[in-house]
């Protein structure tokens, strides 16, 4: 591609593209009418009303035809954005450069991904001494991309794959199996997998998970008890045996199940919330037995790691917030019987192997740094990686010499390098070649006071000499639940905004898993509120200390950082200019009655649990907590229309909610992808676009009607 230099342009220049008059004279909005049926639900004594409860129905041809209406109104909008096509064109020509992943074995074969840049999916290439070949390829699945690979999972002499794919951004899959030489089919489709892989026994077939088919709608219906299925081979899939989760006075809402590499156990972890498992397992060798409990509560997350005959090496959170590596006799397996291997540290850890070595990646304020042990238990050495920033784990099989890691930070697109277990040298692999130059921007960490004291760190992306004048456009980010942790990574979306002034900035709030169990449950049920507090307190810092300030201010979140934004936005009208709420869990009276929410409810809690429950919920529920005539900041809710994750119908009742509601001129719009789902698999075409919607909406909104940074690169 022909390096094309842009423009350099001081930030008095760049600022001076700003029009302070809001763009609103050619903008007039006239939202599509929201009828209201009246309808309450009783919690403990309490009515509350869901006059908008109508549009839970998403079989219904009125719930269709709100929503072919909102998108006209919204896309109407956005079609008045001057620089929306620019943005569109730069991101497709940033996105555009190719991706290589990380090269893995199966078999005798290596196998990896890649996508030559603009294609919907990554490709799946089988290496050759001669050529490489395609060996699966997800954009031929579907016409308009909107079917993607999900999963693959190979048996372990490499001549069987089975592959899951997701239609329409759905979470119930398909899983095929095929002949990995000839690329022919073996055996029937197995249909309504639902969060599982396909996890082989032998060459004979494999173990999957998956729910009854719900009665109603099959995207938004509830789905209760999970169970694990046995399929072999060359059988109908109604011939499939239940091996675990039959009981229905014992339900689980997920449950896993895999064989181990040596093929002597089954292993099987039940949940009946998405932190905290049981632990079973079964000798294969044994006839006739039955599985063993390693550890038969939700008080912790356990899993194996690895095992030589035996002896089982389990990492756990159980008298460990911050996790730890221990060993056991598989003979006698629970936790009385445990030994420290790697002991539990003031950092969190996660643990993965290969090369006949363990790496214990640890998280230092949300960085990360990775030791290198051997099976006796003693340290090798620290890797040392390229920066500061997040590592992919080091992993590959027992066998191998030299294995395989990423690393990126906000900053640095992600790049693949080659370590040597003996020597500890990482040897770049992969770079990408991108149309970006990351030494013109920085990353820096603050540390900030929530509320209660408690200290919160931040990471704060922008261009090098960007003056802190509290007048650049500035994105606050935040998640803040299910003990997911951010860690610092480079996005192609990201750095289009960075490219014209912006700032981004990342908040590691309680409820994340960035310092461990406590810190997680520091932000779960009646302290919740703890969340909402620590992202409002960004906000703060980023306006007190000049990054930014309310009129050049949006926060952003997707799924619980849907809700985060929500909650944010009805408890801070004043905080920000642009709110976006992303496929958001935003009724939290409601949640845990669509397909899988019920096993939210460790983070949240539920309306029914008990009335101090309920009432903690309807608190801060963003969809009953919209009041009258009151201004909120410019919002554009996205979700889609297949969400079977989180139900559109939250968006759908929360937008409707803030259009009833909202005074002012600042627009109140709901942007809906048609068929598509809470965003995994989700066509890269689809993704530009909803990126240039959602970058043209905020800076239009912050008043700019040409670009800060008037010329892109072309």
């Amino acid at each position: 591609m022909k390096k094309l230099i842009l423009c350099v342009i001081t930030l008095a220049t760049i600022m001076a593209c700003k029009n302070e008059e809001k763009p609103k004279e050619n903008m007039a909005l006239t939202y599509p009418e929201t009828k209201r049926i009246d309808s309450t639900r009783t919690y403990f004594g309490t009515e509350v009303k869901d006059d908008f409860g109508w549009l839970e129905d998403d079989r219904s041809p009125d719930t269709e035809a709100w929503v072919i209406a909102q998108n006209k109104v919204t896309y109407n909008y956005l079609d008045q954005i001057p620089y929306r096509e620019a943005l569109k064109e730069r991101l497709e020509k940033l996105w555009n450069y190719e991706k290589i992943g990380a090269p893995f074995k199966k078999g005798n074969s290596y196998y990896y991904y890649k996508n030559d840049g603009l294609q919907n999916h990554y490709v799946v290439y089988k290496k050759s001494e001669d050529k490489d070949d395609v060996f699966l390829d997800p954009n031929t699945f579907s016409k308009d991309g909107t079917t993607s690979l999900s999963g693959i999972s190979f048996i372990e002499d490499g001549t069987l794959a089975a592959y899951s794919i997701s239609e329409g951004g759905s979470d119930w899959r398909k899983v095929i199996v095929i002949d990995t030489e000839t690329k022919q089919q073996v055996g029937d489709t197995i249909l309504d997998v639902k969060f599982s892989g396909a996890n082989w026994k032998g060459n004979d077939g494999f173990y999957y998970s998956s729910y009854d088919k719900p009665v109603g709608s099959e995207l938004s219906a509830k789905t209760d008890q999970h169970k694990v299925y046995y399929h072999k081979l060359g059988t109908p899939q109604s011939n499939d045996k239940v091996i675990f989760g039959a009981t229905p006075e014992e339900k689980h809402r997920y449950i896993s199940a895999y064989v181990t590499k040596d093929q002597n156990f089954l292993v099987l972890s039940a949940s009946v919330s998405t932190s905290g498992n049981k632990l079973f397992i079964k000798n294969l060798n044994e006839p006739n037995s039955q599985f063993r409990p390693i550890i038969d509560n939700v008080e912790s997350d356990t899993y194996i790691v690895e095992n030589e005959g035996n002896k089982l090496y389990l990492s756990t959170n159980l008298n460990a917030p911050n996790g730890k590596i221990v060993v056991v006799d598989a003979k006698n397996p629970t936790p009385e019987n445990w030994v420290d291997f790697i002991p539990e540290t003031e950092n969190v850890l996660s643990i993965s192997k290969g090369g006949n070595y363990f790496f214990a990646e640890y998280m230092v304020d949300a960085v990360s740094k990775v030791l290198q042990y051997d099976y006796s238990g003693k340290q090798i050495r620290e890797v040392k990686l390229p920066g500061v920033g997040s590592s992919g784990s080091i992993g590959g099989k027992k066998e191998d010499k030299e294995l395989y890691y990423s690393f990126t930070n906000y900053n640095t697109p992600s790049s693949t390098y080659k370590y040597n277990v003996n020597t500890g040298e990482s040897t770049q692999y992969w770079t990408p070649k991108i149309d970006f130059n990351s030494n013109d921007y920085k990353s820096e960490q603050v540390f900030y006071t929530s509320k209660d004291g408690t200290k919160i760190p931040m990471i704060i992306t922008y261009k090098k000499g960007t003056e802190l004048n509290g007048k650049n456009p500035t994105i606050l980010y935040g998640y803040g639940g299910f003990n997911i942790s951010l860690t610092p990574s480079f996005s192609i979306t990201n750095s289009v905004w960075l490219e014209q002034g912006g700032i981004y900035a990342v908040a590691n709030l309680r409820g994340g898993g960035e310092y461990g169990k406590a810190w997680h449950d520091a932000g779960t049920q009646q302290k919740k509120q703890n969340v909402f507090d620590d992202f409002i307190a960004a906000a703060e810092y980023l306006k007190d200390n000049k990054y930014t300030s309310t009129d050049y201010l949006a926060i952003s979140g997707r799924s619980n950082g849907g809700l985060l934004v929500g909650a944010t936005l009805t408890q801070r009208p004043d905080l920000v200019k642009v709110a976006l709420p992303g496929v958001g869990v935003l009724d939290m009276l409601r949640y845990h009655t669509f397909t899988a929410g019920a096993g939210w409810a460790y983070d949240y809690g539920t309306a029914e649990d008990n009335k101090e429950m309920f009432e903690y919920l309807k608190n801060y529920s963003p969809v009953h907590n919209v009041k009258p005539n009151t201004q909120y900041p410019a919002t554009m809710v996205t979700t889609g229309d297949h969400d079977d994750r989180v139900v559109p119908a939250h968006s759908f009742k929360f937008a409707a909610e803030l259009q009833a509601n909202q005074t002012g001129t600042n627009p109140t719009l709901i942007r809906i992808d048609v068929n598509a789902g809470h965003g995994a698999g989700k066509p890269v075409s689809m993704q530009i676009q909803e990126w240039a919607d959602i970058y043209g909406f905020t800076l239009f909104n912050m008043g700019y009607k040409t670009l800060p940074v008037s010329e892109l690169k072309k």
